[in-house]
């Protein structure tokens, strides 16, 4: 896993893709493309936006498999710090592992092991 995103998601939405054949998050609709991060930038998106919910999956995705266009760009707190985006939606055999993501007793989330921050 050296070249790769993540995308936090809820482990519901998860199962509902893998009906459906395809993961898009409520942010396509919206914005026009899926959030995801660098492993050096899931901790801080997932203690800013889902600080003490459980039931987190983290996907690996290998960006090489997208069928749909990954843009680098800015964040809105930190237009320095590029993120990726996902122009489509998911599709599954993109997703090379899924990870469960739950937060400790403090509600606070922790890499989980064997994904390294250093991309």
């Amino acid at each position: 896993m050296n070249d790769f995103i993540l995308h936090a998601t809820y482990r519901t939405a998860w199962s509902a893709a893998q009906k459906s054949g395809t993961y898009a998050a409520d942010s396509l609709a919206g914005q026009g493309f899926i959030h995801c991060s660098k492993p050096s930038q899931i901790l801080r998106v997932a203690n800013l936006f889902y600080a003490g919910q459980h039931g987190l999956v983290l996907l690996v995705i290998d960006p090489a498999r997208l069928a749909h266009e990954l843009r680098w760009e800015p964040g809105a707190d930190q237009p320095t710090d590029l993120f990726p985006h996902i122009y489509g939606p998911i599709n599954l055999d993109a997703v090379v592992s899924i990870l469960d993501f739950e937060p400790d007793a403090d509600g606070k989330f922790h890499l989980p092991d064997g994904l390294s921050t250093k991309r």
